[in-house]
């Protein structure tokens, strides 16, 4: 069997604990625990009913982030977490998101610092791992200025020669309402334009609000990919958009458990068969596999083990993942 493909983890929650904790500690951080084992319980979805809803998750990732703020660190975390993923799950398509306007401490360090950090952990862990197509994605955030968003565009841009393959936009809606990707789109055009993929963090939860948000990705941003996506499910209209335009989901199952975007295991298996019965392109992930404390086997196994995907459509969804990975599409570009 080939290699697995894994399309959507975050840097902040692709760190072991112990890494973490030395991180910490070397940079002089000031922790609110002083245990490891709390500290574990710190940085992880450590509870196995989940967190209560996703703004909990983010407090996670606030410590995270925090740690990874300084070239260093990042660099440390992106050569962790793609030697981590190759041996011990046997990926060989790994793409690593991050922010990193949220690593620079507002400002304090210098971004393209941060980014080159970043790289310069791909490139190590490409010589150590070189069976591993890895590459990075570089994140807006929906509650930054569209000011932000563009510099982190326009650093992808400057930085997709070096192992920058993609951008995304994911954070919190400001007071719940209804995102305006339109104040995004010049700038993914323009990182489309430049030979860019496009990967959107849409319809994880929400409700009307965030399905609705799925058909504005859709017609607006015409992305690549969609992080999630998962609120599509039962709407014939948004289904036949995301299979007729070719969209690819990245559906993390045991995240999606954790954070109650899916209530149940139930709500797995009748979310997977219904995009199977129509057409809806899709790949595996776990979103993180330390925070979540799974991996993309125990992902695959889930899905077996509940009746939603069959052996053979297993294989072709980790098929899809090679296939819809930017990191390939960057090489085929070069």
């Amino acid at each position: 069997m080939e290699g697995l493909a894994e399309l959507h983890t975050h840097l902040g929650g692709a760190v072991a604990s112990d890494i973490l904790w030395s991180l910490a500690h070397e940079q002089g951080i000031a922790l609110p625990v002083k245990d490891y084992w709390e500290f574990d319980r710190l940085v992880t979805v450590s509870d196995p009913r989940g967190v209560p809803n996703l703004d909990a998750l983010d407090e996670i990732y606030h410590w995270t982030e925090l740690i990874q703020s300084s070239p260093t660190a990042v660099e440390r975390s992106v050569h962790a977490a793609i030697g981590g993923a190759f041996r011990s799950q046997g990926i060989t398509t790994l793409e690593v998101r991050f922010n990193p306007m949220k690593r620079n401490r507002g400002g304090e360090r210098d971004l393209d610092h941060i980014i080159l950090a970043a790289i310069r952990g791909l490139d190590l862990a490409s010589l150590e791992y070189p069976q591993v197509h890895a590459g990075l994605i570089l994140m807006m955030d929906r509650t930054f200025t569209p000011e932000q968003n563009s510099i982190i565009v326009e650093k992808a841009i400057r930085w997709s020669t070096r192992g920058i393959v993609g951008i995304d936009i994911a954070g919190p809606r400001v007071g719940g309402a209804r995102y305006d990707y339109a104040q995004v789109a010049p700038m993914v055009d323009e990182a489309r334009g430049a030979g860019l993929g496009v990967t959107i963090h849409v319809g994880e939860e929400g409700g009307d609000v965030g399905r609705g948000e799925i058909g504005d990705v859709v017609e607006t941003l015409r992305p690549d990919r969609i992080g999630h996506g998962i609120l599509a499910v039962g709407d014939e209209e948004l289904m036949t958009a995301l299979r007729d335009a070719e969209i690819v989901l990245e559906i993390c199952p045991t995240s999606n458990l954790l954070t109650k975007a899916l209530p149940d295991e139930g709500a797995v298996r009748d979310t997977f068969r219904t995009f199977v019965e129509h057409g809806v392109q899709f790949t595996i992930a776990t979103d993180g596999p330390e925070m979540m404390r799974t991996h993309l086997r125990d992902e695959l196994e889930l899905l077996r083990r509940i009746g939603a995907l069959d052996d053979e459509e297993r294989a072709e969804a980790n098929r899809g993942g090679h296939e819809a990975s930017f990191v390939r599409g960057a090489r085929a570009r070069v």
